[in-house]
């Protein structure tokens, strides 16, 4: 296709390596948010055609891998009810929880079901006017409308079967928790373009005056993602701050203006447990009061359910830039694609799933030996 190729083109990416190179004068630490850049950059050896001083940082950017343990439990709790139809993505499915994961409830006779839209599942509902449908409301601002047209859609038709299960997360307080940590090596950003598409980038300012640093909206291809690393590594040389759209072809300064008004309508922020880091105050999603019957958690009485985070997994460390999957001594050993301890290696935007399965676990075998 003609898109695809011409942001996959060797010459150009050459080009761009050279210009960064040409540029590059100090060390600097850049994250990248999305754990779909994270799988480009692995999959293409990006962060090999880099110079030496400028190091990738994996960052919290994928909504598997951030839901907390407790509420995979809560999943799989709903889900083994006989009087539930649980409908999810596919990637939730072998997510690991405290002692078993979603496809072990399909297993043992739950009706789990793959689904590709929240829509999906609101027809289940309708269908099945006997029965709960839940769907697992997975992911940052990006999924965020759709979900939010899913329960906005039940109230008005008075589907009051159907429920979903709120796991949605917000990038900018994810940023700000790891700027304002005292291990952040991060001085600057490659934005997930995606979010921004729907979101904006205007609520990134404050954030990049605020920590005197550059943020670059970023796309997904490879030369996309060395564009925005162009772009910021000129940045950060010259001494710039502020947010820099490499992803303007999708992405406005104030997003999608519909889209952000029905998550307004049926959401509204609150803080947020995030898998192996812990609470941000307001960096996640709720029903406002109003849609509260669409609530799983509130409908079968599971707020209050609390587990314990492995203590071998360091997915919380890799999410916030502070490991490479690579340093884990789990990975590739204990935690496998198969035998997964984290979300982290099960999911399809997860840094260790990018490393599994792009060759990086090799590599680490072959230094340690």
């Amino acid at each position: 296709m003609r898109y695809q190729q011409e942001y996959r083109d060797p010459a150009a990416a050459r080009k761009l390596q050279h210009a960064i190179a040409e540029i590059t004068t100090r060390p600097w630490s850049i994250m990248e948010v999305c754990g779909g850049q994270t799988h480009t950059i692995v999959r293409y050896g990006i962060d090999e055609l880099l110079p030496e001083k400028i190091q990738l940082v994996h960052g919290p950017g994928c909504p598997v891998c951030v839901t907390p343990l407790e509420l995979i439990d809560k999943a799989i709790e709903i889900a083994s009810r006989d009087d539930v139809i649980f409908c999810s993505f596919g990637d939730m499915l072998r997510v690991p929880g405290s002692h078993r994961d979603l496809f072990d409830v399909k297993a043992a006779g739950g009706d789990v079901r793959v689904v590709y839209s929240p829509l999906d599942a609101l027809k289940i509902a309708d269908q099945n006017p006997n029965r709960t449908v839940v769907f697992f409301a997975v992911g940052f601002e990006t999924t965020a409308p759709a979900n939010a047209m899913a329960v906005w859609q039940a109230k008005r038709r008075h589907i009051d079967n159907f429920a979903v299960l709120v796991s949605h997360v917000l990038v900018p307080p994810a940023m700000e928790a790891i700027l304002s940590s005292p291990t952040n090596r991060v001085q600057g950003f490659l934005g997930a373009g995606h979010v921004c598409s729907v979101m904006g980038y205007e609520e990134y300012e404050p954030l990049a005056e605020k920590y005197h640093l550059p943020i670059v909206v970023t796309g997904f291809e490879p030369i996309d993602l060395l564009e925005g690393i162009y772009r910021c590594v000129r940045m950060l040389e010259q001494g710039r701050v502020g947010v820099d759209n490499q992803y303007a072809r999708a992405v406005r300064r104030g997003g999608s203006p519909s889209a952000r008004g029905l998550m307004d309508d049926v959401f509204q922020v609150s803080d947020r447990k995030w898998r192996g880091i812990g609470v941000i105050p307001r960096s996640g999603y709720r029903l406002r009061e109003e849609y509260q019957r669409f609530d799983a958690e509130h409908r079968f009485s599971v707020e209050q359910l609390q587990v314990r985070e492995s203590e071998t997994c360091l997915s919380g460390m890799i999410l916030q830039g502070t490991r490479k999957p690579s340093e884990c001594p789990a990975f590739g050993r204990e935690c496998t694609p198969e035998h997964p301890l984290g979300a982290t290696m099960v999911s399809s935007e997860g840094a260790c799933a990018a490393y599994y399965h792009h060759g990086r676990f090799r590599e680490a075998t072959a230094m340690e030996s």
